[in-house]
């Protein structure tokens, strides 16, 4: 086994275990995945605090091609395309929630969580004061990660209860994940920039935060649309 993929089965086994403790310790994790009557309050926040976060992120991406024209000038060529491929799937979402009677003004018109809003923050401190990207892209691929390995199942659920039409745009996001292979392309581009062990050491650092963020939001989203007396001890899977 080859160095990088050493490294990725590292950072995948971890991805694996975070999957593992959400599903573990997260209230309602499963619900999506497998109830059979939907909390339709839970489900139409979730979606448009997804498209809130893919509105957030263009901003940061084009910080990351900005960076990428002056060190590596290809790669910015690339994660340019990435970025226009994923660009406007926010229109997906919001396409299955006006099927569900969510317009787009509510949805645009929605404060984006505490969460969402850290996660900004982080993603683009990590460009302007740590001075790379990697904070970036690692995010993404524990995105496209944890997507890929989560949402065609949760899909599968949800087009019991509300029909395939109504998770038509969902499943063309994930769909477009899965079918341009966008974990390994997102692999790539991190292995550009992770050329030590101690970059190795930052980004399963970058992971774990990334993960406590995702662990704040299903919380929030929790509290918010099903019990606001909710808690729960949050704790991440340490790497190693």
């Amino acid at each position: 086994m080859t160095v990088d993929n050493m490294f990725r089965k590292r950072v995948d086994d971890y991805l694996d275990a975070c999957i593992k403790d959400f599903y573990a310790t997260i209230p309602f994790a499963r619900h999506q995945l497998e109830d059979e009557k939907l909390n339709l309050e839970y489900y139409k926040r979730h979606n448009i605090e997804t498209i809130l976060r893919l509105r957030r992120k263009r901003t940061v991406d084009a910080l990351a091609i900005r960076y990428f024209t002056k060190s590596d000038p290809p790669t910015a060529k690339k994660w340019a395309h990435y970025t226009d491929d994923e660009m406007l799937h926010d229109r997906m979402f919001a396409a299955d929630l006006a099927k569900v009677g969510v317009a787009k003004e509510q949805i645009y018109a929605t404060e984006p969580l505490l969460s969402t809003k850290l996660l900004t923050g982080y993603l683009q401190y990590g460009i302007e004061y740590e001075g790379t990207p990697l904070a970036l892209i690692t995010s993404v691929y524990f995105v496209e990660y944890t997507t890929t390995r989560t949402q065609p199942t949760w899909l599968d659920n949800l087009e019991k209860i509300l029909g395939a039409d109504a998770v038509k745009g969902q499943r063309a996001h994930v769909g477009t994940d899965l079918d341009d292979a966008h974990d390994d392309f997102v692999w790539d581009v991190l292995n550009t920039l992770v050329t030590s062990p101690a970059d190795e050491d930052k980004v399963m650092r970058h992971l774990e935060d990334i993960y406590r963020l995702w662990q704040m939001y299903f919380m929030e989203l929790y509290r918010l649309t099903v019990d606001p007396a909710a808690t729960v001890t949050l704790t991440a899977p340490l790497p190693h």
